[in-house]
């Protein structure tokens, strides 16, 4: 009996009757990250850990080292901290900003018995130490939400990396789920229709609407990363939604890097075509990104308006990223609750 009762887990202070809080669910928000400042010296902390992983960059791993030691991170950080100081805020990055607004949204909509945490894959506040405070609090059940609504190796993939790699040394794994796309959502559906519905409203109809998704070499697809599909679905049912004709719309894909075949179109050569077709009033948006960030506010609402002006492009607006709309709150909190039903009913 003694021993028994040395085996108890009264011993540990997390479930010792004193301690231990009400049972919640955590959630955990997941996203890209960003660099701490916008400076060189934080862009290159950044950038190393965003480019050592190898599920963002597929290559033989001693050359990639030798590549981005002695390449990418000497040059790199200094000419992407003057595009994140063109985004940057008073509070801070935008994604980052948006990020806590969504997780203080969600935390309401939810209530007290949920915990919701946020963790960036790169950066801070990380998955690990976001992990560690549900630990703390006593958490037996896990949700994770990689904010990416498409699939992708190098988002989601790589968010589960972390997630696992941070529970490996518990003791105590938690009961865990893990929400790996939301791309056919209904709600999320909808939220996507709505911001292009009420952009419609008030700046009239474009002539072509573009659905610009991040890239990705198109060797992931061929190796089966679904991302490509994924986004071609949530195009398609968001056209639907609005009642568009296939010609109103198109998807592309934006942000590729080195020299390797992406997937196509590209938005910037898209972009740079268009006006010699006739098409010179459009309206872009990224479905992809859950928050406007470096990649929306710098490149396509700024950079990408250029190359569309410059080709004799006339009339050029941008379509922000869902952020912390109530529609896509409620998308995602409802998306949450099911799986949480889901579980329960097993």
């Amino acid at each position: 009996m003694n021993q028994f009762r040395a085996l108890n887990y009264d011993v540990d202070p997390v479930f010792h009757s004193a301690n231990r809080p009400a049972a919640k669910v955590g959630l955990l928000l997941t996203n890209l990250g960003t660099p701490d400042a916008p400076n060189a010296s934080a862009l290159r902390r950044y950038l190393r850990e965003f480019l050592s992983d190898p599920r963002v960059i597929e290559i033989p791993r001693l050359a990639w080292m030798f590549i981005l030691h002695c390449i990418i991170l000497r040059v790199r950080p200094k000419k992407s901290a003057k595009l994140y100081q063109s985004v940057w805020t008073s509070e801070g990055s935008p994604l980052l900003v948006i990020s806590k607004q969504q997780q203080q949204a969600i935390q309401v909509q939810l209530g007290d018995g949920f915990s919701v945490k946020l963790g960036m894959r790169y950066g801070n506040p990380s998955i690990a130490s976001a992990l560690r405070e549900l630990q703390s609090e006593g958490v037996r059940k896990i949700i994770v939400l990689p904010l990416y609504p498409q699939y992708a190796a190098p988002t989601t993939g790589s968010s589960f990396d972390a997630v696992a790699k941070e529970l490996s040394i518990w003791r105590w794994v938690p009961e865990l789920h893990f929400i790996n796309n939301y791309c056919d959502q209904p709600l999320y559906i909808d939220a996507l229709a709505n911001s292009v519905r009420e952009h419609i409203e008030k700046n009239g109809k474009p002539q072509k609407i573009l659905f610009s998704y991040h890239g990705m070499p198109k060797r992931n697809l061929d190796l089966g990363d679904p991302y490509y599909c994924l986004c071609i679905k949530t195009t398609r049912l968001v056209a639907e939604k609005l009642g568009l004709n296939k010609d109103d719309y198109m998807a592309c894909f934006q942000s590729r890097f080195g020299y390797a075949e992406w997937l196509k179109p590209y938005t910037d050569e898209t972009l740079k075509s268009l006006p010699a077709e006739g098409i010179k009033n459009i309206a872009i948006l990224s479905p992809a990104f859950s928050a406007d960030c470096l990649e929306t506010l710098e490149e396509l609402a700024v950079e990408n308006r250029h190359t569309f002006i410059e080709a004799g492009g006339e009339k050029y607006d941008y379509i922000p990223a869902l952020n912390d709309r109530a529609d896509h709150i409620e998308a995602l909190v409802q998306l949450v609750k099911s799986k949480v039903c889901s579980q329960a009913s097993v």
